[in-house]
């Protein structure tokens, strides 16, 4: 990445919550500059600050309140280098498809491409080595791609607990068993989400989707990637270390933030101690840091000794939003290790995620700079 070198990019669903968050973190990126915003029929054609609804802490930035919004058509993103999608699931498979075709390169926030087998599924974290598969991607398209492709981010709540994961496999090896139950944010749902009437002095202990989400996305990206006798590359989904997930998910009344509750078994005997499992969690630094990526947090994992952190309100911010924070880690009496993670489901959990997923693809030369 060449010193001052700025790079177009586009966001799809720009009028939605996640679209609204990519515009707020784009803005102030030092290489990414928004040249196109692309929404529904319904807003397109007018400036920006009278298509949104905006719902974000900040003002909109000044650098696009007056943008023109275009329909989600690839000819209105012809100069754009990278796309984002913040796109609802019902409307983006077709959409970042077309734009995939037409040689664009797509991070998307969606869940449709998540199962494909060639589609990238990262937490930048985690497994920025899965940018690998993108050439085959490309070459198995019909026709075949010189630059267009699509990468996922993973689910809100599956990108929480397994940076924690990652960061004790890493250290100790592979994980055998994972128990985890969530109490989710609101943004979560979207906007505007669930009726007060709902969530207010309430718990709603079913997310439409989420657990099966959680069990087998964990899987993948996880995994590592195998190559077959014919050649062709396949996402392992952690088959060489089977690993059992089991998830419960629910929905609490609050605001921003994902708190996880966590069990894990490892394959290792004697398995470690919770010392040595702070110690690996706090020590933890992907590549996303060692490479220098301007979005990444300087420290991943911040671990809490005091007995009653993680706490949204308290911890959501950690890193901007871009880090995790665990606390409570001790011995299980079923399992070996369980700890509490808090992670930001509107940052690391969504935007955040995917322009992190952008700039490596940009310094590792998957996407030229």
């Amino acid at each position: 990445m060449q010193e001052g070198r700025q790079i177009k990019v586009g966001v799809l669903g720009a009028t939605g919550t996640v679209g609204q968050r990519f515009i707020t973190l784009l803005a102030a990126h030092p290489w990414f500059v928004i040249d196109a915003l692309g929404a529904s029929s319904r807003s397109a054609n007018k400036p920006y600050a009278k298509a949104v609804k905006w719902k974000q802490t900040t003002p909109i930035p000044s650098t696009v309140r007056d943008l023109i919004v275009v329909e989600c058509t690839p000819q209105h993103f012809a100069n754009c280098a990278i796309v984002f999608s913040g796109l609802d699931a019902d409307v983006a498979g077709d959409i970042e498809a077309a734009f995939r075709s037409a040689e664009l390169a797509i991070f998307s926030n969606a869940k449709n491409f998540r199962r494909d087998p060639h589609v990238p599924l990262i937490v930048p974290l985690v497994n920025a080595y899965h940018l690998s598969m993108i050439p085959q991607q490309q070459s198995l398209h019909s026709p075949p791609l010189k630059k267009g492709f699509i990468v996922t981010n993973a689910n809100c709540s599956t990108t929480g607990y397994v940076i924690p994961l990652a960061a004790l496999e890493k250290a100790f090896g592979p994980i055998e068993s994972a128990l985890v139950t969530t109490m989710q944010a609101v943004s979560g749902a979207g906007y505007p989400g669930i009726s007060s009437l709902d969530i207010m002095d309430n718990v709603i202990p079913y997310i439409g989707g989420e657990e099966e989400k959680m069990e087998w996305e964990t899987l993948k990206i996880l995994g590592g990637i195998a190559e077959g006798d014919d050649g062709i590359k396949s996402f392992d989904m952690h088959s060489r270390h089977p690993l059992r997930v089991s998830a419960s998910c629910n929905r609490v009344p609050v605001i921003d933030g994902h708190t996880e509750c966590v069990s894990v078994r490892f394959a290792r005997r004697p398995p470690p101690s919770p010392q040595q499992v702070r110690e690996a969690m706090a020590a933890f630094s992907p590549d996303a840091q060692a490479l220098g990526c301007p979005s990444a947090p300087r420290h991943t994992i911040q671990v809490h000794e005091e007995p009653d952190r993680p706490q949204p309100r308290l911890d959501r911010y950690y890193q901007d939003g871009a880090g995790v924070s665990v606390g409570r880690v001790r011995q299980c009496q079923v399992l070996d290790i369980k700890f509490v993670v808090l992670a930001n489901n509107v940052s690391i959990g969504a935007a955040t995620s995917s322009i992190i997923n952008a700039e490596l693809a940009v310094l590792k030369g998957v996407v030229p700079s």
